[in-house]
């Protein structure tokens, strides 16, 4: 997959490029509006990476300026956590946003959802269960499975991550952002113990000293 990565902040671009790369993500980094659009006239990628704040103008004027009419599904990023900025992003069109300070494995996981999108794959299958991602639903034998809301984020997390692990510390990082409550190492145990019950299979892995995973069979 080819990412166009609209960036000037260099650290953080030089960072994300690695981060993408050991992915087999394909990354052009442009850093600013008319490299971009040079760059958009003779070429096709598969995803944008889109910094709304650029030296010669900004990612709004962009999208809506080239990006929109090219059908590419587009990522902001933005510095601001203002509710107009995140809003007008996502009515004009954009795929998502993310807020800086972000992690890699956030913008990872954002991307891997839009992959699937594109594959029209939105319903995932590992051996008799099946995640509805559009909808947050599991299926266990065409039975729906009943999860609590958190439950079913973090097993969520492991599908969107398929075939990859998904640390302990990240889970226990996306726990203490949708709930805003102390947690500790335990929860994780806890919460997959929980998991594994109610799907009633062995699709999670544990992968010991460091995380979990599911993998696609």
């Amino acid at each position: 997959m080819k990412i166009l990565l609209v960036e000037d902040n260099i650290m953080l671009a030089k960072g994300l490029i690695y981060s993408l790369n050991q992915q087999s993500f394909d990354i052009v980094h442009k850093t600013n509006v008319k490299e971009s659009k040079e760059f958009l006239k003779d070429n096709k990628v598969d995803v944008i990476i889109l910094d709304i704040s650029l030296p010669d103008g900004n990612g709004f004027d962009l999208y809506k300026s080239i990006i929109f009419n090219m059908d590419i599904p587009t990522i902001f990023l933005t510095a601001k956590d203002e509710e107009d900025d995140i809003v007008r992003g996502l009515e004009m069109g954009a795929e998502d946003y993310i807020t800086k300070p972000f992690s890699v494995r956030e913008l990872i996981a954002r991307i891997n959802k839009i992959v699937l999108k594109k594959k029209k794959n939105l319903v995932i299958k590992v051996k008799d269960i099946e995640f509805d991602i559009d909808k947050m639903v599991v299926y266990k034998n065409n039975d729906q499975i009943q999860f609590t809301s958190l439950e079913l984020k973090i097993l969520h997390l492991l599908f969107i991550n398929l075939n990859k692990a998904v640390t302990r510390n990240y889970i226990l990082e996306k726990i203490w952002e949708w709930t805003g409550n102390d947690v500790n190492d335990n929860t994780v145990t806890v919460y997959l113990k929980r998991i594994r019950e109610k799907l009633g299979c062995d699709i999670i892995t544990t992968i010991k000293g460091i995380g979990y995973r599911i993998d696609e069979k």
